[in-house]
């Protein structure tokens, strides 16, 4: 069928859809009865919240105003319907590895052979594309919805910098936009022919606009009840970092979401002595003959692994959060130059660098994520050699 290339969002930003969904407001008390409640703005939760005087009116509770959620949870059920897993990728700290968490963890599960989905939620920065190799492709539109940037066979990529008309663009937005662009991403992104067997979600850090209204889209979707599959929660393993990130592990227990596991990036940094940089004490480079002395004097050397903790674990680590929380450990990701060249350059870490300090950690968390969440036909496969 034909496509159509999509509007960038500075010449239509009314195109895209921005409007609250009726679930409850992020804002909201705690114990919320919903807008839709016909509690809603009565019940003793209401007292002191924002939105107490908009509930009230009963807009939310209306027969309109059911009837056009009810058609909201059916076009988000039929947009997801042929989705085996959807897996979100959680962190409530910046900065520590989800983008390439989620980028790798679908780039290996593409090249095992399963249709991956990977789309990025972080509207304020998106770094999926460039991750992913695809930076500065566009989006078309067709009568069966957007479609998404191929990154390989295997792998489709939907994120708003494939809106943009400049990728050092600004996107100023408030909650409600935000959330209404990633109900369009849900509802009007077509997956291709066969669906997904993963549909991996990079969000934004912490527990916010973006995180509540996912996690309610995804509730309205599955028609099990259950939103999310799951979600794969990173971190570093200093202290600053865990006191957010188990903020976020509360905010999957809060809403019901099951937590896959706990991943431990930039665990120490690991490197070929051969691979290293030398200084001496006036701090000019002395690479080339600490590296010839080595060569001269103990050429084993030069093959070693050379670690060092750039993040020094607090306490337990991220480990011992996890054993606290009841939830899987699903092991440490080393800081490895490879795995950061990688992203820059859009590749698969695995399919390039086999024998990487961090090639083996990922391919583990990658078995341990289709143990969890097996595909229709790892089930059948499994019975089969059972029998």
């Amino acid at each position: 069928c034909s496509t159509t290339k999509i509007e960038p969002l500075s010449q239509n930003p009314s195109k895209y859809n921005t409007t609250m969904s009726s679930a409850a407001p992020s804002n909201a008390n705690e114990g919320c009865v919903g807008p839709t409640s016909q509690e809603a703005g009565k019940a003793a939760a209401c007292a002191g919240c924002p939105n107490q005087g908009a509930c009230s009116t009963g807009a939310f509770s209306s027969p309109a105003a059911l009837a056009a959620k009810e058609n909201e949870k059916a076009n988000l059920h039929n947009a997801l319907s042929e989705v085996s897993h959807v897996v979100l990728v959680l962190s409530g700290k910046g900065g520590v590895g989800k983008s390439t968490v989620s980028t790798q963890v679908a780039q290996s599960l593409s090249s095992r052979g399963y249709s991956v989905g990977l789309l990025d939620v972080d509207i304020c920065g998106p770094s999926i594309p460039r991750m992913a190799g695809v930076l500065g492709r566009e989006v078309h539109q067709s009568q069966s919805g957007w479609t998404p940037v191929y990154a390989n066979p295997n792998l489709a990529v939907m994120s708003i910098s494939f809106l943009l008309e400049e990728g050092d663009a600004a996107v100023v937005w408030r909650g409600p936009r935000k959330n209404g662009l990633i109900k369009q991403f849900l509802t009007e992104t077509d997956w291709g022919v066969g669906g997904l067997d993963y549909l991996i979600i990079d969000t934004p850090p912490g527990t916010s606009d973006e995180h509540i209204s996912i996690v309610q889209y995804l509730n309205d979707a599955r028609s099990s009840g259950q939103g999310a599959s799951g979600a794969i929660v990173v971190t570093t393993p200093e202290e600053v970092s865990l006191a957010d990130v188990r903020k976020e592990l509360n905010f999957c227990k809060k809403t019901s979401v099951p937590v896959l596991g706990v991943i431990e990036n930039m665990s120490g940094l690991q490197t070929k002595v051969s691979d290293m940089r030398f200084m001496n004490d006036e701090s000019n480079d002395c690479t080339n003959d600490v590296l010839s002395l080595l060569k001269e004097k103990c050429p084993e050397v030069l093959s070693m692994m050379a670690i060092t903790d750039v993040f020094p674990p607090a306490g337990t680590g991220p480990q011992g959060m996890a054993s606290k929380f009841g939830v899987p450990y699903l092991g440490k990701m080393p800081l490895d130059p490879n795995l950061l060249k990688s992203c820059e350059d859009g590749v698969s870490f695995v399919d390039q660098y086999p024998s990487s300090p961090g090639t083996a950690p990922l391919n583990d968390i990658v078995d341990k994520l289709i143990l969890a969440l097996p595909v229709e036909d790892d089930e059948e496969d499994a019975d089969a050699m059972e029998t």
